[in-house]
């Protein structure tokens, strides 16, 4: 927690301080900004927003110079706890073999399988937390970080276990999901009745209160597949997430409404109609733009779902596969481009729907009582995260009222 008192003055201060958690529609793109404001920061919170606040006597008072202060960005979809990675698959793929050759031939998801099976658990919690730090350096404080790669039940606990480890040395919040079901072992015969009969209930036991989630495409789990362990999933009580329509439309996002989970993800090949039938929810979508980017130049209708009244967020979707990127303002500009939305919209995207879809309701915005989660832009014009791809965009990246990352220093 922040011990002295920060004024961070004369700033563009996007607040996102009007609407309702997720943000849907027209809402999404409502910044609410306050010109040459202040923000001041007490005790890790943000005590006062407004312009020509009277700074405390023993305060550090930061001059913004005009730039954009805007809360820090929550990445609420990646797989960055692993081990090893794919660069040879990298090289098939140029020459032209698809993604789903390189599954269904044993390599993808599998590869990094091996790896991280030949990892030890402080292995994998160093490197993840390497990634933590890279994240925070590009404005994250707050993010999800999946199981998946570990296809059995000692080495999806020794991955939840190291994202547990890494996380209680990090400044940041991660929240932990158990993808269980991010592909079938091949050898393994009984693979999904293990899983279901034995991974589930020793989670459950370790961790009770983790979300559940598994990758429904062809060459992965099928339709019925993924609702048995969803089922189970939910007799115990966990929240469900599911990657789905990300290649084929196996019917699954209706399922998943059904079943109340917290989010359908991917959606490359949903069906306009099908679209809106989420949109109209209380399940949110999360699109996925840097997979479409690395992988095979497909996107999601971003545009369509937000103006649906969908309640929309985006991430890195970070994994040594299909989309090998730490950095939400890269989401954000291939969201502007691909995904039909404004600059606006995607912030609200990666800001307050990511932190609404996480469970974490005291950031996000900027407003007296929340967690002062924050980032300075070195841009004066929060556009420029939607026009400008690539080079660094955070100046000064503030965690429960610390600097965490200063360009400067």
């Amino acid at each position: 927690m922040g011990e002295r008192p920060i004024l961070i003055q004369n700033a563009r201060v996007l607040t996102l301080g009007e609407g309702a958690r997720p943000r849907r529609g027209k809402e999404l793109a409502e910044m609410s900004p306050t010109e040459r404001g202040s923000v001041l920061i007490e005790g890790g919170l943000v005590s006062a927003v407004g312009q020509d606040i009277e700074a405390p006597g023993d305060c550090e008072v930061i001059d913004a110079r005009g730039r954009v202060l805007m809360p820090a960005f929550v990445d609420c979809h990646t797989h960055a706890c692993y081990a090893g990675d794919r660069l040879d698959e990298w090289e098939l793929k140029q020459r032209g073999a698809t993604y789903l050759e390189i599954l269904e031939s044993g390599g993808g998801i599998m590869s990094t399988v091996r790896a991280v099976r030949a990892a030890s658990r402080d292995a994998l919690a160093e490197s993840l937390l390497g990634r933590l730090n890279a994240m925070l350096r590009e404005g994250t404080t707050a993010c999800e970080v999946k199981s998946g790669y570990g296809l059995s039940t000692v080495d999806e606990l020794k991955m939840l276990d190291a994202i547990a480890d890494a996380a209680a040395r990090w400044p940041g919040r991660v929240r932990m999901t158990a993808c269980i079901g991010h592909a079938k072992d091949p050898d393994t015969p009984d693979f999904v009745e293990r899983t279901i009969r034995e991974t589930l209930p020793s989670v459950h036991e370790a961790y009770p209160d983790c979300t559940i989630d598994a990758y429904c495409e062809k060459g992965a789990w099928s339709f019925e597949e993924t609702v048995r362990l969803f089922e189970a999933a939910v007799d115990l009580g966990h929240p469900l997430r599911i990657h789905a329509d990300q290649f084929n439309e196996l019917g699954m996002l209706d399922a998943a409404i059904g079943l109340g989970a917290v989010s359908v993800d991917h959606l490359e090949a949903t069906s306009p109609d099908a679209l809106v039938r989420l949109a109209e929810s209380e399940t949110m979508g999360v699109m996925l733009p840097c997979s479409g980017f690395h992988v095979d130049g497909r996107y999601a209708d971003g545009r369509r779902f937000v103006d649906a009244g969908g309640a929309l967020a985006i991430a890195t979707n970070c994994n040594p596969g299909s989309a090998p990127c730490l950095s939400v303002p890269m989401t954000i500009a291939l969201s502007v481009r691909h995904l039909g939305l404004t600059a606006a919209e995607a912030i609200a995207a990666s800001t307050v729907n990511g932190a609404a879809l996480l469970g974490y309701n005291d950031i996000g915005t900027i407003e007296p009582g929340q967690r002062a989660d924050l980032v300075l832009l070195r841009h004066a014009d929060e556009r420029q995260l939607g026009y400008e791809f690539g080079g660094r965009h955070a100046d000064v990246v503030f965690c429960e009222g610390r600097v965490v990352f200063d360009a400067c220093v």
